[in-house]
């Protein structure tokens, strides 16, 4: 029962802290589209797209982490780890394949894909210098 508890808190807490971080990505990704396409962009699709692409990114970090070793401070050797720098492009790609499948302008067609990219590219250059900033 205890290990039936510890997974069901581990689950609540990994979609609460996906969906907190889904929100400051879908806010990037949201004005980086409206600047690209030059027209509205449906806001509750790029955040879907973001929560599904921010869920996924952490489930591959914590891998990556776990697999070499670094699930305890001090984070920087996992920053400098070459595995961890593919799962990120694989990280890149599934968020741009995400942001472009799911999310519609305002006059029904999807975004382009070059935009879908840059909306990837400025949230994790920002996730990014934040992230080496805190660590």
């Amino acid at each position: 029962m205890n290990v039936l508890l510890t997974v069901v808190s581990s689950l609540v807490w990994w979609v609460l802290y996906g969906s907190i971080a889904a929100l400051f990505c879908a806010l990037i990704a949201w004005v980086v589209l409206r600047w690209t396409e030059r027209c509205d962009v449906v806001f509750n699709r790029i955040y879907l797209a973001c929560l599904l692409w921010t869920l996924l990114g952490m489930l591959m970090v914590v891998g990556v982490a776990a697999y070499e070793g670094h699930l305890q401070p001090p984070f920087r050797p996992l920053l400098t780890s070459g595995l961890l720098r593919w799962a990120l492009v694989a990280d890149m790609l599934v968020g741009a394949l995400l942001v472009w499948r799911l999310t519609p302008r305002a006059d029904a067609h999807r975004v382009r894909p070059g935009s879908a990219c840059l909306a990837v590219a400025a949230v994790m250059a920002i996730g990014f210098g934040v992230a080496t900033t805190l660590v």
